[in-house]
């Protein structure tokens, strides 16, 4: 049997925050991290960086903190691959427990929302989405352009694209689902970014709903990912010992790569056995990018 999740009851009638970055300081903050992960054993300097993206030094460091509330520096530190290594905590307890006794019952939690379960009939899933009506709308977000899908239960679907790249990432999101019925409805997912990406929104009291569309293997997998706190990371291999398959990494990695509401379900928290932040489906800048953003607002 195949299933849907829900994460309990939306209030939308919330106003919206505008969490754009300012002009283009989300691609400035996007080159400068590829850099610092290309040039991570150079360690370039501040005014290096600076140079190379034409800005003063003085400037970059004010864009950069504001967005991701450290210094370069700091920020190079916190998604280095060694930094990944020391949040799965190799040594003392099992990798998944370390990561609870982290802070999973911390104020920066991110999921700190009630849960709850559907189940979808097979007829539904046979069907491909058949039956189902899916607003969608793009909008800016902090980690670049945002599609933003939902049906009349809450959020189906987060994905992200760069400038330009809005229709690729919309069709990929389709194939998910091809028999369903699309509607862009900007008016309707806007709402959605706030509750997202805006922390003082996030609050167990108007928990965000979030509907998941998957096999029960699938649906295991992302509920796994939802109990990573805000902040850490955990291996594959974690993951698939948690919903009681340890032998099954490869489909667990599988799985993961197939999320389709990124962010909220945070796929980006899994990680390589040896601590590396192996591929992203939407991109590994932008993985880094966020374990980096929250490692910053943790």
């Amino acid at each position: 049997m195949n299933a849907l999740a829900t994460l309990s009851r939306p209030d939308m009638s919330a106003p919206g925050i505008d969490v754009t970055p300012d002009g283009s300081d989300y691609e400035t903050v996007r080159r400068v991290i590829e850099m610092l992960t290309l040039d991570y054993r150079a360690q370039p300097s501040l005014e290096t960086i600076a140079a190379e993206l034409g800005q003063s030094p003085t400037q970059l460091q004010k864009v950069f903190t504001r967005w991701a509330g450290l210094s370069p520096k700091a920020f190079l530190q916190a998604v280095t691959l060694d930094h990944a290594k020391r949040l799965l905590g190799q040594e003392g307890l099992p990798l998944l427990e370390t990561s609870y006794e982290l802070g999973l019952s911390g104020p920066g939690r991110l999921h700190d929302l009630f849960v709850t379960h559907e189940a979808m009939s097979p007829g539904e899933w046979k069907g491909r989405g058949a039956g189902l009506t899916i607003r969608y709308g793009f909008h800016p977000s902090p980690f670049g352009m945002a599609l933003v899908m939902a049906t009349e239960r809450g959020l189906s679907g987060l994905a992200f694209s760069d400038l330009g790249g809005e229709k690729p990432a919309f069709e990929d999101m389709v194939r998910r689902w091809p028999n369903a019925a699309y509607v862009e409805d900007s008016e309707a997912t806007a709402p959605y970014i706030g509750r997202i990406f805006d922390r003082g929104q996030w609050s167990a009291d108007r928990p965000l709903n979030v509907v998941l569309i998957g096999t029960d293997f699938q649906l295991k997998v992302w509920q796994s990912l939802l109990k990573i706190p805000f902040g850490k990371a955990v291996t594959y291999s974690a993951v698939a010992s948690d919903i009681g398959q340890p032998t099954a990494s490869r489909a667990v990695g599988a799985a993961i790569g197939a999320n389709p509401i990124s962010f909220v379900v945070p796929c980006h928290r899994a990680v390589a056995k040896n601590g590396a932040l192996t591929g992203y489906h939407w991109g590994l800048t932008r993985k880094r990018a966020i374990l980096g953003w929250e490692t910053g607002n943790a």
